[in-house]
């Protein structure tokens, strides 16, 4: 039960950092960073600012994941708790997201060194989320990218709909209830950082601070 929780305020928070970076970042993906390649085809054809931004999110995502992947294995080599630990400095580059947004924003042009900054700490953090949960809740639906949750979760309607009988009913009862949950919960962090963000701009970055942090403290060992 408390995986099923922690996965949804992953969720919550991937959607709130997606949502919150696109609109503060001039269309700029922070969470579901292969989307910036449809933007970037847009901005190529339209001129439009942000497409360097767009060009390097996706070498920097995969650069902390190699980076994030060797030094959790390197705390579990030594004994360490490495999930806790790998969330937590998940909740330090979601900080400085947070810090650098504040101080240095808004960011007219996506593109200006300062916004790249600032970009370069929610995307490591997404990409130690997403290196973490492959390992430590496998299993589990995606954080992060949607759309083949909802894929999965139409299939699985259909299944049950049609009375899948047994053992399987179960199974996919199971994960479609599972992958609601997720969608419903990375929608909710959507809606909350469009409303948080017209009213607060990016003080609205506290919210997904104060639940990474949550997450970091509950986050147990395999």
């Amino acid at each position: 039960m408390k995986k099923i929780c922690l996965v949804g305020l992953l969720s919550f928070n991937a959607g709130f950092i997606d949502a919150a970076g696109f609109i503060g970042l001039q269309g700029l993906f922070l969470a579901n960073v292969t989307g910036n390649l449809v933007t970037l085809a847009a901005a190529l054809v339209f001129g439009n600012l942000g497409k360097l931004g767009k060009l390097i999110a996706i070498p920097e995502f995969i650069c902390v994941l190699v980076a994030g992947r060797i030094a959790g294995n390197l705390l579990a080599a030594h004994g360490l708790p490495r999930y806790r630990i790998m969330m937590g400095v998940m909740v330090v580059f979601l900080f400085a997201f947070f810090i650098l947004a504040v101080l240095l924003g808004p960011f007219p042009n996506s593109d200006a060194p300062a916004a790249l900054l600032t970009a370069f700490a929610a995307i490591a953090a997404m990409a130690i989320q997403n290196g973490d949960q492959r390992l430590h809740y496998a299993g589990f639906p995606m954080t992060t990218m949607m759309t083949g949750n909802v894929t999965q979760a139409t299939l699985d309607a259909i299944d049950l709909l049609e009375g899948v009988s047994g053992e399987q009913r179960a199974v996919v009862r199971k994960r479609f209830q599972r992958i609601v949950s997720s969608i419903a919960s990375f929608s909710a962090g959507c809606a909350a950082a469009a409303a948080t963000y017209y009213w607060m701009r990016f003080w609205c970055l506290s919210v997904p601070v104060a639940v990474g942090v949550l997450i970091a403290i509950l986050t147990e060992e395999d």
